[in-house]
């Protein structure tokens, strides 16, 4: 059985009937701009997705919603290893190992710190993640406008803000890699502070304002909207999850779902954490573990923030939303099927209360949390790349922190190598060799 949305469109916009048809696996933020590049490319594409497209399932749903071009520091970074025993005991830090996960995580984490014991290691990663980041935000726009939502991608900018001068100085390596890679930001004092964001609390006396980014207000509605655009372009969904793939002498047949079997010439993996499962299934180990995030969201907040802010003490990012004040973060490595530990999301709050005096006393109900699963491989880096395993199926998945503001370049990347023409950018860069281990 071959299921699909029962419109096709095709003929009306000039698909051709005998163009290649390729399978997105995932309609994340990452697949549906998979799906908008693969057809730019002249492919039939079918979205494969059991879930609503912008869903709260997705980790591009809850994120801290900035398209930001700076985020270029990745997780691991020389002397991480002598803070892992204090975060496997700290209740309240920005980062937290549940200690029943570490048998299966052992083997992520010893890649994930090697990844970042070296400076020259970590520039290499974010000189990687800029290549992908550093229009992000006109990328974006450009997609908004062509969806009919440009209201959803904002120009506004980010403030980080410090205890003082030295409490930033002490972030000298993060802020380094950030100018070497193009960001360029304005000092605030803590005047000039104040006067951009009057509600922080008055123990914040310095700031950083980098120009050129932006945030969406709505990143739900932003990934349907794309969803929306590609099948207006000629996409079908399918909804159903894929299970694994049919092949032929080494190359995909089919993508077997729970809805029956797909025929495709070709696949692309971009189902965010249920990504390694499904490349495994075409004969590829990539190593992928959930940063968990949790975002508390304040429903008609004393106040709106024009510009996102990130309090430096909490390493949150702090977002006026349709939906009120986002306060979002953390990262919390635990077994993908554990439940939610919504101290996470109060450790946020308490951030919050103590960054705004104007939350100390919110009323509870007006609280939303939300839990989410960023997929990260070891280095910070995605897989953007063909499969060893099956040929006519591709990666493009792992971009843990960036996914929402990677999204549009990795798509153009990845249809690049489907057409065997990566182009300018180098592949090499995010290809899956770079784990070696394979199975057969």
């Amino acid at each position: 059985m071959n299921q699909t949305s029962e419109s096709d469109p095709a003929a009306d916009i000039g698909v051709q009937a005998d163009a290649r048809h390729v399978a997105v696996i995932g309609a994340g933020i990452v697949g549906a701009c998979c799906a908008l590049a693969l057809l730019d490319d002249g492919h039939r594409v079918t979205l494969v997705e059991p879930d609503e497209p912008g869903g709260e399932q997705a980790a591009s749903y809850g994120n801290g919603a900035w398209f930001s071009s700076s985020s270029v520091v990745p997780m691991s970074v020389p002397g991480l290893w002598r803070k892992v025993p204090g975060y496997l005991v700290d209740r309240d830090g920005p980062l937290t190992i549940r200690p029943g996960a570490l048998p299966s995580l052992a083997p992520w984490l010893l890649r994930f710190l090697r990844a970042g014991a070296r400076v020259e290691r970590v520039e290499a990663t974010a000189r990687a993640l800029a290549a992908l980041l550093h229009d992000a935000p006109a990328r974006h726009a450009a997609l908004a406008a062509q969806a009919g939502v440009p209201e959803l991608v904002r120009a506004s900018g980010q403030i980080h803000a410090f205890a003082d001068r030295a409490a930033f100085e002490a972030e000298a390596l993060a802020w380094r890699l950030r100018r070497d890679n193009g960001a360029q930001w304005v000092e605030l004092d803590a005047a000039q502070l104040r006067a951009r964001v009057p509600m922080l609390d008055s123990r914040y006396g310095f700031g950083i304002y980098i120009a050129g980014t932006a945030h969406c207000p709505d990143p739900g509605a932003y990934v349907a909207a794309l969803v929306a655009l590609a099948e207006r372009r000629g996409a079908k969904r399918m909804r159903a999850r894929a299970l694994g793939f049919e092949r032929r002498a080494g190359r995909l047949a089919a993508v077997r779902t729970d809805a029956g079997r797909l025929d495709c010439d070709a696949a692309v993996i971009a189902a965010g954490i249920r990504s390694a499962v499904l490349a495994r299934a075409a004969g590829d180990t990539i190593p992928l573990a959930s940063e968990r995030g949790y975002h508390v969201e304040i429903a008609d907040p004393p106040f709106t923030l024009d510009v996102p802010v990130m309090p430096a003490d909490g390493r949150m990012a702090n977002t006026s939303t349709r939906g009120g004040l986002r306060i979002a973060g953390q990262v919390e490595l635990a077994r993908t099927d554990a439940a939610p530990d919504w101290r996470r999301a109060e450790v946020l709050l308490r951030h919050a209360q103590r960054a705004y005096p104007a939350l100390a006393s919110i009323d509870t109900s007006r609280l939303r949390r939300w839990m989410g699963h960023r997929p990260s491989t070891p280095d910070g880096l995605p897989v953007i790349d063909a499969s060893i395993g099956t040929r006519g199926v591709f990666h493009a998945f792992g971009h843990g922190h960036v996914g929402l503001a990677a999204a549009p370049a990795s798509a153009e990347l990845l249809a690049r190598i489907v057409a065997e023409s990566p182009g300018p950018m180098a592949s090499a860069l995010y290809s899956m060799r770079r784990f070696v281990a394979v199975t057969a």
